[in-house]
């Protein structure tokens, strides 16, 4: 398993997450790792909104199995749809998405900085279909709107994570989507 550390030597953390199969070796890291993890679920991208359950009860299934504390955010969907506008035609990797990230891992900061945590970071950063530089740059920009919070920039996918998420989607017999979220990536993979 991948050793990892916190850049601040906290033990706990908030984690973004975005579906069951991308939080499940990252949980399984920090956990082998002595780091403790509240799971974030704020997700108002995914469409449609039973999708977001699909994903949302997945994820709760996996925490309840690791016993970690689970945060369900309200789901804005129209919220989203405002912040993204004029960007509907933006491909993936694009400006979309760097919005689409900053919303949430905003979001993530604001909920960190209320509730205690010092450092925050997301699944999203495990996902080879996004860009790794946007996310960093969002989660940067996101701590920034909240002194006393960090953004906690890695890179899950190495260290034998993904081949790690692999198994456990597997194991778990995880429900696994085939797009990002949001209908706009829909439409781009047809």
């Amino acid at each position: 398993m991948l050793k990892i550390n916190t850049p601040n030597n906290d033990e706990q953390v908030l984690l973004h997450c975005c579906c069951a199969p991308c939080s499940s070796a990252i949980i399984e890291c920090m956990l082998a790792n002595g780091i403790k993890p509240t799971v974030y679920f704020f997700n108002p991208n995914i469409y449609p909104s039973e999708e977001h359950e699909i994903r949302k009860k997945e994820a709760i299934r996996f925490m309840k199995e690791k016993n970690i504390d689970f945060i369900d955010e309200d789901y804005n969907h129209e919220g989203w749809l405002k912040a993204v506008k004029g960007m509907e035609n933006e491909p993936e990797r694009g400006g979309r998405c760097l919005k689409c990230f900053l919303l949430r891992l905003t979001e993530t900061a604001r909920y960190a900085s209320e509730h205690g945590f010092t450092l925050f970071t997301t699944t999203l950063a495990s996902s080879r279909w996004k860009s790794l530089e946007q996310i960093n740059e969002a989660g940067r920009e996101a701590a920034m709107k909240y002194p006393g919070t960090l953004f906690w920039e890695q890179n899950w996918r190495k260290g034998g994570l993904q081949e790690r998420r692999n198994q456990l989607l597997k194991e778990y017999n995880f429900y696994n989507q085939q797009y990002c979220g949001c209908e706009f990536s829909i439409r781009n993979q047809q």
